[in-house]
């Protein structure tokens, strides 16, 4: 399959359409501009040697320019290789060499770590310097480049969070973000909405959840550097977007903010949640705020969308990411390689990664002989074909013979008046082989209750072998980019 150039097709349909708002700088820019930079910046890296299959690696907070980069790329069949800015150049200078990019964007946030990365043959270009990318490109020339793009062709790179070892870059083709729009557009119906980009552009949600789908639909993305907590209650309270995702933490940040009691948030049509289970009590939050929050899952791997809520279902199926979406095949599938109604779940579809870059073997580890992806997550799905996500596989223990899913537990956990988070995790015991150690985070102007009060409201709302023997207070939890709680990166031996 060949896909159209997408910023010149945007282009051609409504040139003076708006796509892009930088809510710091005030800059703007049409469809029209979008296809018009994105050539001139195709021409800058011509310039400097990039051709088709060349690596270019970008770092950089949340701006326009990441998008004139990445279209570019296409232009070309380049690959991009956002940088994880939050990594200190130790961690991102393995990435770098093995990526062996031709040329370094960097924005002047990350200049020092930049300065740092340096390596033979590779180009750094300041985003922000008076000379630096916008001058260059101004003054390079036209490269419309190719007409079609094929749908396999390797586009860009996202690299995995690394908590198992060393990240893995994740392939991401066109095909993908086409079958992740068909998704997106089916599940939200996007139309020509108005959305937030905020979340990391080194991880799928900043690129995939929502703005590529907004940009392929012809809506306008409003851009934010990162994460600000004033400025997204401003938004909300203004009606300004028409669609708003966001990771857990992010959520319960919102929540927590004084002006959310008053809030009216029914104005804000798709209310979307990933990267991380959202916790029923917040849900429900939500719901009395008049916003239906639709639970999804996916992963890096999976471009990412499968799962989003339906949202006249979401008050009704509390906790379910709802049913697979229309280019996605899933399977639940049990110990013995059976089809079950609870099991690790299997992903198939156009949206499916055909792998990580230069690493076969965790290619090969990942997928099953007949080309399934495993996604090491249980789930299971009730009567009415919704599913829910059980927990992790690598986070699952067993005490006294029997499997405990931490997330089940976290999220009752969660919803005591006096707990805002929770964390559960194994640890030894002589006598039941595993059990659970809660760390947990309260609410703000709360104090957690003693461990018996704890245990005894856990009693109350759990099967025994799954209630944890041991809690610690913590202030807040190390996270990934998606909000992830990095459970590897907790204390067990408290």
């Amino acid at each position: 399959m060949l896909i159209p150039d997408i910023t010149a097709k945007r282009a051609e349909l409504a040139p003076a359409r708006r796509a892009f708002r930088d809510l710091v700088n005030g800059k703007t820019l049409t469809y029209a501009e979008l296809d018009a930079y994105a050539c001139r910046a195709a021409g800058l890296m011509r310039e400097r040697g990039i051709v088709q299959g060349s690596h270019v690696s970008i770092l950089c907070r949340n701006r326009i320019e990441f998008f004139e980069i990445l279209f570019a790329c296409a232009k070309l069949g380049a690959v991009l290789v956002p940088l994880n800015w939050r990594m200190p150049a130790a961690e991102l200078q393995p990435l770098v060499s093995e990526a062996e990019p031709a040329i370094l964007f960097y924005g002047e946030e990350d200049a020092a770590v930049a300065a740092e990365l340096g390596m033979d043959g590779m180009t750094s270009i300041a985003l922000d310097a008076e000379d630096g990318y916008a001058s260059m490109r101004d003054g390079a020339e036209v490269v419309k480049g190719r007409p079609l793009w094929p749908a396999d062709e390797t586009w860009y790179f996202l690299y995995t969070s690394g908590t198992t070892g060393k990240p893995k870059a994740v392939i991401q083709t066109y095909g993908m973000a086409i079958a992740n729009y068909v998704n997106i557009r089916q599940a939200m119906s996007i139309a020509d909405d108005t959305t937030l980009n905020y979340l990391p552009l080194f991880h799928t949600a900043g690129i995939n959840l929502v703005t590529l789908p907004t940009l392929i639909e012809g809506g306008e993305n409003l851009v934010l550097p990162g994460f600000d907590l004033e400025k997204v209650i401003e938004l909300l309270l203004e009606g300004t977007l028409d669609t708003f995702f966001a990771v857990p933490a992010v959520y319960q940040q919102i929540s927590l903010h004084p002006s959310f009691e008053q809030m009216n948030l029914s104005r804000i049509r798709n209310w979307g949640c990933g990267g991380a289970p959202m916790p029923d009590e917040l849900i429900v939050k939500y719901l009395e705020r008049g916003a239906r929050v639709c639970n999804g899952m996916g992963m890096t791997e999976t471009g990412p969308t499968v799962f989003i809520m339906d949202p006249a279902m979401c008050e009704h199926k509390i906790g379910s990411v709802g049913k697979p979406q229309v280019l996605s095949a899933v399977r639940l599938v049990d110990g013995d390689g059976n089809d079950a109604d609870e099991g690790e779940l299997w992903f198939a579809g156009p949206g499916i990664t055909p792998g990580y870059w230069n690493n076969d073997a965790a290619t090969a580890e990942s997928f099953a002989e007949d080309g399934w992806l495993r996604s090491g997550d249980i789930g299971r799905r009730d009567e009415d074909g919704f599913y829910y996500i059980v927990g992790r596989i690598k986070d699952m223990y067993i005490s006294g013979g029997e499997n405990v899913y931490p997330a089940e537990v976290e999220n009752m956990l969660a919803e005591h008046p006096d707990i805002l988070e929770a964390a559960v995790v194994a640890i030894p015991d002589e006598r039941w082989g595993e059990v659970g150690c809660a760390y947990l985070m309260p609410r703000p102007g709360h104090d957690i209750p003693d461990d018996e009060t704890i245990t005894r409201y856990c009693r109350d709302n759990l099967a025994p072998y799954k209630v944890p023997k041991r809690y610690v207070t913590v202030e807040d939890f190390p996270r990934t980019a998606a909000g992830k709680i990095q459970k590897h990166l907790l204390d067990t031996d408290v």
